[in-house]
């Protein structure tokens, strides 16, 4: 999995304390550094609604179809995914889970299917079967990329909600990865979020 910062909004900190002293005319409070208390307050009132003037946008590759057919559940993205319409499958990449790699008898049978359905989608597509229908046969292991955008609101109900213990590993992975970006670039907005690195999960503390 590789997860990319395609882009993010300059001076996003700053951005967000602009818009929102324009809810108490505070212009005059604004000063080098002042944002960040501005935020710290904002997060613990919960008036994350500010946090919406600010976006990022990653590239995420490397990843499942059973993947992306999560990620895009959050209707508050935009999504640009690699098309199985137009790109030929035939020799796809695939994901597969440890729980199944470290079993011998699972990862056999795995890796047969995968075979097998490249087999079929090879044989669909020599029988004049364009791909946009040849790709019905396609696991959701396939291997694709998307782009995903949202404002840092959103992103952080993600990094929360497929950070936990609970979530899917493969989306929680993600959901890490962005967060280690994010408190890169944007560290004030999401300080409250912490990485166990040796669980591999997100935890909430208190702002």
């Amino acid at each position: 999995m590789k997860v990319e910062l395609l882009f993010i909004t300059p001076d996003a900190e700053k951005l967000i304390e602009s818009a929102g002293r324009t809810c108490y005319q505070s212009f005059g409070k604004q000063g080098k550094d002042t944002e960040k208390a501005f935020i710290r307050m904002l997060v613990k009132m919960g008036h994350l609604s500010v946090l919406e003037h600010a976006s990022a946008t990653f590239r995420i590759s490397g990843v499942s179809r059973a993947f992306t057919h999560q990620f895009v559940r959050h209707r508050l993205c935009s999504f640009t995914q690699q098309s199985q319409r137009y790109v030929d499958e035939s020799n796809f990449s695939y994901i597969e889970p440890e729980s199944i790699r470290n079993n011998p008898e699972a990862h056999s049978m795995f890796t047969e299917f995968m075979d097998d359905a490249k087999k079929a989608y090879s044989e669909l597509q020599k029988l004049g079967i364009k791909n946009e229908d040849a790709r019905f046969v396609l696991p959701n292991a396939v291997e694709t990329q998307i782009v995903v955008t949202a404002n840092l609101r959103e992103w952080r109900h993600i990094v929360e909600l497929r950070g936990e213990p609970g979530a899917q590993w493969e989306i929680r992975k993600a959901a890490i990865e962005v967060l280690r970006v994010l408190k890169k670039h944007v560290p004030t907005v999401f300080e409250d979020f912490e990485i166990d690195e040796k669980n591999n999960t997100v935890k909430k503390i208190a702002p």
